[in-house]
């Protein structure tokens, strides 16, 4: 499998890189710390929205550049290397599901994604529930009913993303957050992103897709995290590497200390290796091919490689 990037891929990784190098920074991420503000820079937001990256898999018809999930999980990557405080997994992801599986009513919301009016979100996980395709909230004559915690950015959502069991099958159902019978509730999340517990109460619901956008949307989450989480693994790597060449012990660089060049080498394996991972499932999602196997060993590698470089 060919990973490398074609140039219009490194024109989106470099205008990403670009902009968020220059707008994040540690004293702009300082002022989210201990949710002294929403962890959302607006400001940010509407400037890759004017740079066309937040339209990237969107259709050219609908104001976007019309590429895929490949070009969408570079973005992804330069986000994780900032932390930048923005929803474009949850935003994003959900737009390639209503783009894949949405009726031309859903679709027209597209067009504000690009822009950066639209802002979309994903309820996925339920309390004591490891089976995401399987929830316990459920769909009857159009209203919806159950709970779905943690969800990013529910406050400021246009539409929330639900996956629901009809007692036939799963599916994917567009919930507005402001209608009667959806209920948010505030979150502490220790990475200080806005998360909501949303309990819904014959709320009412637009299907999207059944079984097939249930499973495209868990694979494409997962795996854009996986993406986020290269940026922040890759960045890791980078400043322990700044850091051991330049701090002194006993008048020697403490990167010439066989222990620290032993665990310093780890961490650079690590991070290539959910690299390598992560770039394969990318790359078999954007061919269409079954990647339900890469998946699952990508989102082993993202919690393992993750823990092991930031200790």
């Amino acid at each position: 499998m060919d990973f490398k990037l074609t140039e219009e891929q490194q024109d989106i990784q470099n205008l990403a890189s670009q902009i968020l190098g220059e707008q994040v920074t540690p004293e702009e991420l300082h002022k989210y710390d201990m949710w002294k503000e929403e962890r959302f820079n607006g400001r940010l937001w509407a400037q890759l929205a004017d740079a066309g990256l937040l339209g990237i898999t969107i259709p050219v018809e609908s104001g976007g550049m019309g590429f895929g999930f490949a070009e969408l999980a570079l973005l992804i990557e330069e986000c994780g290397r900032v932390v930048a405080p923005l929803p474009v997994v949850p935003s994003l992801i959900s737009a390639m599901a209503i783009q894949s599986f949405g009726d031309e009513n859903s679709q027209r919301m597209l067009g504000g994604v690009a822009t950066g009016e639209v802002v979309l979100t994903a309820a996925i996980a339920e309390p004591c529930n490891f089976d995401l395709d399987k929830p316990t909230t459920t769909i009857k004559d159009g209203k919806i009913s159950g709970e779905k915690l943690c969800v990013p950015y529910a406050n400021i959502a246009t539409r929330i993303l639900v996956i629901a069991d009809d007692g036939n099958e799963a599916g994917l159902y567009l919930v507005d957050p402001k209608s009667s019978g959806v209920h948010l509730t505030a979150l502490k999340a220790t990475t200080y992103e806005p998360q909501y517990n949303i309990n819904l109460e014959n709320a009412a619901a637009e299907k999207i897709g059944g079984a097939s956008a249930v499973k495209y949307l868990i694979e494409h989450y997962c795996i854009a995290l996986c993406a986020y989480q290269v940026g922040v693994a890759e960045q890791m790597v980078k400043m322990t590497a700044a850091y051991t060449s330049e701090r002194e012990q006993f008048n020697v660089k403490i990167a010439t200390f066989q222990a620290v060049g032993h665990r310093t080498a780890n961490c650079y394996i690590d991070a290539k290796c959910l690299k390598l991972v992560t770039q394969q499932a990318v790359m078999m999602l954007a061919s269409g091919q079954d990647a339900s196997r890469q998946v699952h060993v990508a989102k082993i590698w993202l919690g393992d490689a993750a823990h092991r470089i930031s200790y």
